[in-house]
This record gives structure tokens, sequence and C-alpha cells, in this order.
């Protein structure tokens, strides 16, 4: 518990190493414990806030890329807590990226499988939300892991 505290008070204290530019992204690498979402979450929102984001779309776009940490969490690692996952934050004029870096099994996007939205269960829904809120959402299988790349266009 402490190191998540460190962690998270590093995120909230100024840094220029944190400074967004298309060649400087802001990092942050935490371990697949459902607890480091929060951390995420913060982070993120740091970062959206220095960019002058709205609190409108800092919501959105915190709730998706939680989905998406959820899901590498849940289906890359099994919820195996210690993993390694990496989450780059950058934008260029008014595009935001985030990419986010697992070392989990390898996935095949086709094989996603979706719920269809009448339909009234729990779970299910968290592709379709990340697709609704990114421009963009590309996954990148790698030798090991994936990469899921979110865009995100301001108006």
């Amino acid at each position: 518990m402490r190191r998540r505290a460190e962690i998270f008070q590093s995120i909230l204290q100024p840094n220029e190493a944190n400074s967004c530019s298309p060649m400087n992204p802001t990092t942050l690498e935490f371990s697949s414990s459902t607890e480091n979402l929060a951390v995420v979450r913060a982070f993120v929102r740091r970062f959206l806030e220095a960019e002058g984001v709205s609190e409108q779309e800092i919501t959105v776009i915190i709730l998706g890329v939680d989905e998406a940490c959820s899901n590498i969490i849940r289906h890359a690692y099994g919820h195996v807590p210690t993993q390694p996952i990496k989450l780059s934050c950058a934008c260029e004029g008014r595009t935001l990226r985030f990419c986010l870096r697992d070392f989990g099994g390898p996935v095949d996007p086709e094989q996603f499988s979706r719920r269809a939205l009448e339909e009234i269960a729990p779970g299910g829904l968290g592709l379709h939300l990340i697709e609704r809120i990114f421009d963009e959402a590309v996954y990148h299988p790698q030798q090991v892991g994936t990469e899921l790349v979110l865009v995100k266009r301001l108006g």
C-alpha cells in the first residue's frame, strides 16, 4: 500500500519530465492490480487538465482509458496483479494519443466478443464503450503482448 501511495504522490507532483509533447510523452508504468486503476485515473486527469481539456471530455476519456486497463488486467493477465502495464499519453495539437502496452498472451482483435447493446446483462460493453469514446482504437499484437493505441480528436 505504501508503494501505491508513493506512486500516486509522484504523479501529482509537478514534473517537467511529464510535460506533453509529441517528442516527450507522459508515461506511467504500473502493475496489473485493480488497486492501481485509481492511480491511472489520477494520472490521466492530470495530463488532460494540463492540456486544457474540458471537464466533460476528461470524465469520458478517463472512463475509456480505465476500461482499456481493466480489459488488460482481466483478459491479458487473468487478474494476476503483478504483471507490467505501460501507459503513455501524448498530444499533437488537438489530438490526444494514449498507448497501452501489456506483455500478456497474444490477442486477436477479430475474436473479441461484444454483446448486443439491446441485451440486458452484466459485462460485455467495454469494447463498445472504448470504440464510442475514442476516434481510433487500434490493437498492435507484439511478439510478446499487445499495444493498444487510443486516439481522441478534440473538437
